[in-house]
């Protein structure tokens, strides 16, 4: 078990996600940057499918309560095991007692911590990925219990193949072209894939939003299905990227298409950073 002693800004449970009840609106959710969160799991020779703890901003503060095999991937957070400093990307033996800690992020914004078997939280249609309305917990809070596997060892042959994250410093996000894409004029393409753009203050789970607009429009659709990655755009020429915890369907045109890297490589970015579309060759 592991008890949380701290919640961070905003900490939860993720896996891949719930992929067969978007028909009955619910959320696909899970990990927002699949590349760390996969890179974490096979660090420690777990399934691609094992639960991880999902750490945004700031970071908890947990008691292990039981021997543990862990590892950190993605976001940089200073993390400490008994005030001791950690790395990225390595395998630490943690002792019943100890205590992990973390600080403000240095490089990205969200951080993966993996426990050898993956957590143990509740099923719920299909995953152990925590939303509001589909599980009893959202984040995180103070006296949690969570379970870990009785596993205690790794896997053989683990871990030492495993590719580095992303680059990022980059602000690539290759997109491909959205169901509605051809109902934008020769303009409106020419803002898309020539404009820099900024991360607004409104960035989370469930979209980020560019600060800059592009030209209004008058262009309708039906009500359509979404997915994580969709770019919409409404008719004051808001651009909204739909992310992991987005609803199933929506009513603006869906321009763009981000592919799961760049999912996963916005997901990293923050308030103000710059994001650039380039069409997926």
């Amino acid at each position: 078990m592991i008890e949380v002693l701290k919640t961070g800004f905003l900490t939860s449970i993720q896996d891949r996600g719930r992929y067969n009840h978007r028909h009955h609106g619910v959320p696909i959710s899970g990990v927002m940057d699949e590349i760390s969160a996969n890179m974490a799991n096979a660090l420690l020779g777990n399934s691609i499918e094992d639960a991880v703890m999902e750490i945004t901003l700031s970071g908890p503060e947990l008691l292990f309560e039981s021997d543990a095999i862990i590892t950190l991937c993605g976001a940089f957070m200073s993390p400490t095991i008994n005030e001791k400093e950690l790395l990225n990307d390595e395998v630490y033996h943690i002792k019943a007692g100890s205590v992990l800690k973390f600080g403000r992020p240095s490089r990205g914004i969200r951080c993966y911590l993996a426990v050898s078997g993956g957590f143990q939280t509740e099923f719920v249609l299909g995953s152990r990925s925590w939303y509001s309305s589909v599980t009893p917990v959202e984040s995180l809070y103070v006296g949690m219990h969570l379970p870990l596997s009785k596993k205690s060892g790794l896997k053989k042959d683990s871990g030492s193949r495993v590719n580095s994250g992303h680059n990022y410093n980059s602000n690539i996000i290759e997109v491909e072209k959205g169901p509605e894409f051809n109902l934008l004029s020769e303009h409106h393409k020419a803002q898309l894939l020539n404009g820099i753009f900024n991360i607004s203050k409104q960035n989370n789970r469930m979209a980020y939003q560019l600060k800059q607009q592009i030209l209004k429009h008058s262009y309708s659709i039906l009500t359509s299905s979404t997915l994580p990655g969709t770019v919409q755009l409404t008719p004051s020429g808001k651009l909204i990227i739909l992310m992991k915890d987005a609803q199933t369907t929506g009513g603006y045109p869906r321009i763009l298409q981000l592919t799961d890297a760049s999912i996963a490589l916005l997901s990293q970015k923050s308030t103000s950073d710059e994001v650039d579309f380039v069409l997926k060759q």
